[in-house]
């Protein structure tokens, strides 16, 4: 056996506490016996549609237990999982399954007429198992998702079984470029979501290691962030690893409200959210009901993806003194680069890191960047990492590489590393604008615009120059929606940043459109910004 599947953990956690929670969702609760027992009948389908070895299985769902039940009874069954995004357009989604080589699509039933509309046009698909979401009944091309968890087939083991090296894909990208399937062995994931754990599974596989390991139910966990994204999925797989249990939020947008009042009923310990575009309508909701809700179950909030501010965390802790607040840089390429951890008795700048023990910066020449230098580098991991990406040998030899005989992930995180050894994040360099000779890493800029007390959201894009190649462009949601006053935030911005990077140009948008993961599209917004100034075409 090539190392832990999820299934082989998974299962033993059943077995030593079978009558713990799993999964919730409003008033649906499933234990871990039930979840196991549903998973292997998710399974028994899977391969009775004559699904192979690592045979593709799409998860094209909102938050809810089915996601991670059928993610269990995929690898029940020695497959492949395939996230999609639910905001895709059809030829989106055709793009993606087709590169995906998908066999099978899980999806709710909201989502039935435009899988109609492209089933034709990806013929590879054997099975379509409809969940039923209140949305209407199954159509006649799909089986009922409910019944086939429900079969209790009895454990449900391939002929092949189940090993390490089965893959996990997770699909990331679409706003600057075609999505990419990032292939993970589950052995590495489990191995970098295992690394801060004080009690860690063995290096080499066993029937008993998982289950022995627990001292009863683990911590309970929701995620706030979308289970098609990395942050929520990781997370709340996490979670599973240590026998704890996943609730799920049952409205399908964002509600702040709605969290809180599951924290609250619920005695939620864990949360994983996308920075500010989740956290600062979380701290809105508890500055303007400071008393209606208990949060004191609450004990780590988690982010990645996107950078969080300082101020944004203290309005928490003013709210839970025990919160730990962990910023983690890291994507879909690699888990766990560096930490920010804030609690009541310490903190430190926003886009501020901790290098992980397998992290290092370096130039693109393979020089580690001298702390204190001023020089910039790409953020590099060592360790459990992907594959590279499926069917892309020239985008993995680009993001994967071997530097002084080690493989490292290099997703392309610039930063510059400070005399104490703090790593700064710049931010991603396709987003660099070159102005004038000088980088400008939007991230950093946006960041400095949210300290203005009267700016909500800010983009930064490039503006095509004449004299400095591009100029620096920002976006910006004030508080009240009211216009912002361009010349007091580029002031603002030169009082943190040098001057090269403030803005030359500041434009109010009614919202900077961050999509549910918490990022933004950058071409989408430098479109806006270059019609709005009167420009057409690339930047």
């Amino acid at each position: 056996m090539a190392g832990w599947n999820f299934a082989d953990v998974f299962e033993q956690i059943a077995e030593v506490i079978p009558e713990a929670t799993a999964q919730r969702q409003g008033d649906r609760t499933s234990t871990w016996s039930q979840f196991d027992r549903r998973a292997d009948g998710i399974g028994r389908a899977l391969l009775d549609a004559g699904l192979v070895e690592q045979d593709k299985v799409v998860q094209y769902l909102h938050n809810g237990p089915e996601y991670l039940e059928s993610v269990f009874g995929a690898f029940k069954a020695g497959l492949a999982t395939v996230n999609t995004n639910y905001r895709y357009t059809e030829d989106e989604l055709v793009y993606l399954w087709d590169n995906a080589d998908a066999a099978a699509v899980v999806f709710h039933g909201t989502f039935s007429e435009r899988v109609d509309a492209i089933r034709s046009r990806v013929p590879r698909v054997r099975l379509w198992l409809h969940v039923d979401d209140g949305t209407g009944a199954a159509p006649d091309w799909a089986v009922p998702y409910t019944p086939v968890a429900e079969s209790v087939p009895g454990r449900t083991i391939a002929p092949w079984g189940r090993n390490g090296d089965h893959l996990l894909l997770l699909y990331t990208g679409g706003t600057t470029g075609m999505p990419k399937g990032v292939m993970w062995r589950q052995d590495d994931v489990i191995g970098a979501l295992e690394a801060n754990n004080r009690r860690r599974l063995p290096a080499e596989p066993d029937s008993t290691s998982a289950a022995a390991r627990l001292r009863g139910p683990g911590p309970r966990g929701l995620p706030g962030a979308p289970l098609m994204h990395g942050t929520g999925f990781f997370n709340a797989m996490s979670t599973l690893l240590m026998g704890g249990s996943i609730t799920s939020l049952v409205g399908r947008s964002f509600d702040p409200v709605e969290l809180l009042d599951t924290i609250d009923r619920e005695g939620i310990n864990s949360i994983s959210i996308v920075g500010d575009a989740f956290a600062r309508p979380i701290l809105s909701a508890l500055d303007e009901h400071p008393d209606r809700w208990d949060i004191s179950s609450l004990r780590v909030i988690v982010s990645s993806g996107v950078m969080w501010s300082q101020t944004t965390k203290e309005g928490l802790l003013r709210h839970n003194p025990r919160l730990i607040l962990l910023d983690t840089l890291g994507s879909s390429e690699a888990i766990g680069m560096a930490t920010n951890t804030t609690t009541s008795e310490s903190s430190s700048e926003t886009a501020t890191f901790t290098l992980g023990s397998g992290t290092r910066v370096v130039t693109d020449d393979g020089r580690d960047v001298v702390p204190g230098s001023g020089e910039r580098g790409r953020v590099a991991l060592r360790g459990h990492m992907p594959l590279g990406y499926y069917k892309d040998e020239e985008k993995s030899a680009a993001t994967f590489q071997m530097i002084d005989g080690t493989r490292y992930s290099i997703p392309g995180d610039w930063a510059e590393v400070d005399a104490d050894g703090t790593v700064r994040l710049l931010g991603r360099g396709s987003q660099c604008i070159n102005t004038g000779g000088e980088k400008v890493y939007p991230e950093e800029v946006e960041e400095a615009l949210k300290t203005h007390p009267s700016v909500r959201d800010a983009a930064v894009v490039a503006l095509p120059d004449e004299r400095f190649g591009q100029t620096v462009c920002a976006l910006v949601e004030t508080e009240d929606g009211s216009p912002p006053d361009p010349d007091a935030l580029i002031d603002h911005v030169r009082d943190r940043l040098a001057r090269y990077k403030a803005p030359r140009t500041v434009l109010g948008v009614e919202t900077v459109g961050r999509a549910v993961n918490g990022k933004l599209d950058y071409r989408r917004l430098g479109e806006v910004a270059r019609e709005r100034v009167g420009l057409e075409g690339e930047p």
